[in-house]
C-alpha cells in the first residue's frame, strides 16, 4: 500500500508539472502571436487615411465592377485582423459602388469625347482637308483688303445698300484665290461659290440667330455684308 501511495503521488506530481509546463507554453505562444501582430507593419492598412476611395483601394476610375470587387476582397482578406482597416476598405468600396450606380442613373455627357468624335468624323476631316495655312504676308494682305471693305461699308452706307462694296469683295475673293491656285477657272468657281454661300449664311445668321448690331435703315444689309466679308476672307485666304 505504501508503495502504491508513493507511485500515485509520483504520477500526480508529474501530471501537475506537465499541466504547468503546457500552460506556460500556450501563454508564451499567445504572447508571441500578439507581439508579432503588433509589430507587423502589414497588419494596418497603409492607405487608411486617404480620402479618395479609388486611391484608397488602389484602382483607377475606369475600373470595372469585377476589378473593384476583387480589390475589396483582396484587401479585406489581407487586413482582416485590423478592424479599422477593414472598415476603411469597406467604406471606400461602398462609396465607389454608390457613385457607379448614380452615374448609371444620371449619365454625364462627355464634352471632350463628343468634340473629338465630331472633329474626327469623315465630314469634318473632308472639310478641314480643303483648307491650308498660307504665308503670313498673304494673310496680312487679305486681312487689310477686307478690313478696308468693312470700314467703307460701315462709314458710307447708301440707300441701295453696300452693293458696290459687296461686288468689290467678290472680285477680291476671286483675285486672292487665283493668286494662290494659279487657275482662272478654279478661282472663279471657288470665288463665286464662296460668295453665294457666305451671303446666304450671313443672311441666315443675321435674321435667325444674331440680332442686328448696327442701327439704321440699312442695318441688316450692312451687318450681313460684314459677316459675308469675314467668310469670304476665310475662303480667299485658307481655301485650298
Amino acid at each position: 500500500m505504501e508503495l502504491f501511495g508513493l507511485e500515485r503521488n509520483y504520477w500526480t506530481g508529474s501530471m501537475r508539472r506537465c499541466n504547468i509546463q503546457r500552460t506556460h507554453l500556450i501563454k508564451c505562444a499567445m504572447d508571441s502571436s500578439y507581439s508579432n501582430m503588433a509589430n507587423d507593419p502589414t497588419v494596418i492598412f497603409p492607405r487608411i487615411n486617404i480620402r479618395d476611395p479609388y486611391k484608397r483601394l488602389g484602382i483607377s476610375r475606369e475600373a470595372s465592377e469585377e476589378e473593384i470587387q476583387a480589390a475589396r476582397n483582396f484587401l479585406v482578406q489581407k487586413y482582416a485582423v485590423h478592424k479599422p482597416s477593414v472598415e476603411a476598405i469597406e467604406s471606400a468600396h461602398d462609396k465607389i459602388i454608390m457613385q457607379k450606380f448614380y452615374e448609371r442613373r444620371n449619365p454625364k455627357i462627355n464634352i471632350k469625347k463628343k468634340v473629338r468624335d465630331v472633329t474626327q468624323s469623315r465630314v469634318v476631316q473632308a472639310v478641314v482637308s480643303r483648307f491650308r495655312t498660307p504665308s503670313m504676308n498673304f494673310i496680312i494682305k487679305t486681312s487689310i483688303a477686307f478690313i478696308i471693305l468693312g470700314a467703307l461699308t460701315v462709314l458710307f452706307p447708301t440707300e441701295e445698300g453696300p452693293t458696290l462694296q459687296v461686288a468689290i469683295s467678290l472680285i477680291a475673293t476671286i483675285y486672292f484665290i487665283y493668286n494662290r491656285l494659279k487657275s482662272k477657272m478654279r478661282a472663279f468657281l471657288y470665288g463665286a461659290g464662296a460668295f453665294i454661300l457666305s451671303w446666304l449664311l450671313g443672311t441666315f445668321l443675321m435674321v435667325s440667330v444674331i440680332p442686328p448690331i448696327l442701327k439704321g435703315p440699312r442695318s441688316l444689309e450692312v451687318t450681313t455684308s460684314l459677316t459675308t466679308y469675314v467668310l469670304l476672307w476665310v475662303s480667299s485666304t485658307y481655301l485650298k
